[in-house]
């Protein structure tokens, strides 16, 4: 049971937790690591929401959540009810719940009673109707709702439901890692003289990975010195399912296309360092993504961070995040399209500069030290309501 002894506010978190291998669960570490350095917040800690695998937590787990156990859910409740937890921060993604698109939540949340903020990561904009029962059910108990996307902000109230007022948009964070310049990160890697393009992320087959492949085949007649690197495992849960398939299938459309000078695959998770590394030595990042709904990338919200030149398909966070000259859209499954908006670039030196300034200047707003002290002040200020409400219900 925690207690909070002293007057700092004291947060927990709901959602996955590293070292289990999830954006959500870098997401959590990341926001948390800046709170504890935030004045008048105890440190923080995590509910973790588990799978079927077992992970070794430290001491920032406080309790965990086997996802398909209805017990689990209840007793996570009554602890917190029962606890001096100030507000609790759910972290909501469809797949990471029990249930059928996670509605074991709803159960969980109408238990409560302490209060909640609810950050949406998935703005679907044709949910079934159990996805937007969920995602209304669990807006309509919460004191507040975060969603990383302005595009999403309208969608929440005219397609769940949600109150408009309690909305708000807060920017994905990026962390900030010191490294060196591009040339010597270049030079670091074996890559000195070379145009770098990246991507980095899980690896899926709703990547579009095979689009940039093909487009390369058109780049390397005009740039024979450009390199695409792939950074990235398998998604857990691709591998899981349908093993190395589809990696295997990119590289045999490099060997088929002759372009292995030119593709690179790094198979492995990337540190955070690495990340950040692998970003600021790319001319050109690339999110060749198939799903024209997504509204929140995080990997796209890096290469923004880090005021990279970036070429994507029009999904609506890229289409958001690209407007006003920061970065090329090219057309969905359209390899032809990619290899244009590559080429423009890599032949106007200049034309990248300006668009990585412009970049830059939004990058800046989005490092994690800034935008955790705008979560701090929203956990805040709701916590200060909720006081209040209780006071007058006495």
């Amino acid at each position: 049971m925690i207690k909070n002894k002293s007057s700092k506010r004291n947060i927990v978190f709901l959602g996955t937790s590293l070292p289990r291998e999830c954006g959500i669960a870098t997401f959590s570490q990341d926001l948390l690591d800046q709170l504890e350095h935030i004045p008048g917040f105890d440190k923080p800690h995590i509910i973790a929401v588990n799978n079927n695998e077992t992970y070794q937590y430290d001491e920032q787990v406080i309790k965990e959540i086997n996802q398909h156990n209805q017990s689990d859910y209840s007793e996570a409740a009554d602890y917190l009810n029962f606890s001096d937890v100030d507000l609790l921060v759910i972290q909501h993604e469809f797949g990471i719940y029990g249930g059928e698109s996670g509605e074991l939540l709803i159960p969980f949340v109408e238990k409560l009673s302490i209060p909640y903020i609810v950050i949406f990561h998935t703005v679907l904009t044709n949910p079934s109707a159990k996805q937007r029962h969920i995602m209304n059910r669990v807006a309509e108990l919460s004191v507040k709702v975060v969603t990383m996307a302005q595009s999403t902000v309208n969608d929440l109230s005219m397609i769940y439901g949600i109150d408009a007022s309690k909305v708000s948009f807060i920017h994905h964070g990026v962390p900030y890692v010191k490294t060196e310049s591009r040339a010597k990160l270049k030079e670091q890697y074996g890559f000195a003289d070379r145009k770098i393009l990246s991507t980095f992320g899980f690896l899926s087959p709703g990547k579009g990975i095979e689009y940039s492949i093909e487009a390369m085949r058109g780049v390397v007649k005009q740039h024979p010195d450009s390199l695409y690197i792939v950074f990235g495992k398998t998604h857990p849960v691709v591998k899981q399912e349908t093993g190395e398939v589809y990696r295997q299938k990119l590289m045999g459309l490099v060997n088929e296309l002759g372009l292995q000078h030119n593709v690179l695959f790094v198979d492995k998770l990337l540190t955070q360092e690495e990340v950040i590394e692998s970003l600021v030595m790319s001319d050109i990042y690339m999110t060749p993504y198939l799903g024209k709904d997504q509204a929140v990338s995080g990997t796209l919200a890096y290469g923004v961070g880090y005021g990279r030149v970036i070429v994507s398909t029009p999904y609506r966070y890229a289409t958001e995040m690209l407007a006003d000259g920061r970065g090329l859209l090219a057309n969905f499954r359209d390899a032809a399209s990619l290899e244009a908006c590559i080429l423009q670039l890599l032949d106007n030196p200049e034309l990248i500069k300006e668009m990585e300034n412009r970049t830059a200047e939004l990058g800046k707003t989005m490092l994690w030290k800034e935008i955790a002290k705008t979560y701090a002040e929203l956990f805040q200020e709701q916590i200060s309501i909720s006081k209040l409400d209780n006071r007058s219900v006495i």
